[in-house]
């Protein structure tokens, strides 16, 4: 291995490059590795990942609530939960829609956090369908698949206080910079 190392080397021994760069080159280096980079391209792109993620959990929320076809929705209990179902679906969708445009770099963070506990309650929701098909005269199973429903509207409504809050906290830094 040292033989072939050497070899190489000898083989190689007048291509290396030993030309001194121009005047000037170690300045303009230092001052590329000084300078801070922008990288708008990756922050475009990681902003539209997130809203195209966001946009299919929305939508994975919306088809496993309407078309889930493993468990029995409320909907299939009696026409008066099938306008609850409804009511809350609706609901989250219009606050999921909300939420998105109000979604930017300072509410990046909670908003995936919020998703993600919408998704935790969804799949809380889908063993309850299970449940519901299994005995669809229990109450409880009812009245803690309307329960989930209500936490998952009480998230979001969370979230968009605590958007309008940091929406506020802004609003008054700049008009104390002013």
């Amino acid at each position: 291995m040292k033989d072939n190392l050497e070899h190489t080397f000898k083989e190689l021994e007048n291509q290396f490059d030993i030309e001194e760069p121009s005047i000037g080159h170690f300045n303009r280096f230092e001052a590329k590795l000084n300078s801070k980079p922008t990288s708008k391209k990756s922050f475009k792109l990681f902003s539209y990942a997130a809203v195209a993620a966001s946009i299919i959990l929305m939508v994975g929320v919306w088809m496993g609530a309407s078309f889930s076809n493993k468990g029995m929705e409320l909907a299939g209990i009696s026409s008066e939960m099938e306008e609850t179902q409804s009511y809350f679906i609706t609901t989250i969708q219009k606050e999921l829609s909300t939420i998105e445009n109000e979604r930017n770099t300072t509410t990046e963070q909670l908003i995936n956090d919020a998703l993600l506990q919408i998704n935790k309650l969804e799949n809380q929701y889908q063993l309850l369908t299970l449940e519901l098909k299994e005995s669809s005269e229990d109450r409880r199973i009812i009245y803690a698949m309307i329960s989930n429903f209500q936490q998952r509207i009480d998230i979001l409504q969370s979230l968009l206080i605590q958007i309008e809050t940091i929406k506020q906290l802004k609003t008054q830094n700049n008009e104390n910079y002013i």
